[in-house]
């Protein structure tokens, strides 16, 4: 069974960390989205084997801009699987 972790440090500032195991070999999307749905930052984007993988985020966006302190979600897509959580930046 896959699994996506709590990031950690919650609230964060100025990096957060992410884990997450899965069970199956297929492809695999880790994205950070803001509150009302928009994507900000796609982390992960791949083909991976089984196993657990970790992840770093800055608080940037895919343009390289700091993001606004708020709620922000994250979501991993493993197959059928789909698990979202949410995080705190805090500037």
């Amino acid at each position: 069974r896959a699994e996506l972790y709590q990031n950690y440090p919650n609230p964060f500032n100025p990096e957060t960390n992410f884990g997450f195991r899965i069970a199956d070999f297929g492809f695999t999307t880790l994205r950070i989205y803001d509150i009302s749905g928009r994507l900000v930052k796609t982390l992960l984007e791949q083909e991976l084997a089984p196993g657990e993988y970790r992840f770093t985020w800055d608080g940037r966006n895919e343009s390289g801009r700091v993001l606004a302190s708020g709620v922000y979600l994250y979501r991993l897509r493993a197959g059928d699987f789909v698990q979202t959580r949410k995080l705190i930046l805090l500037r």
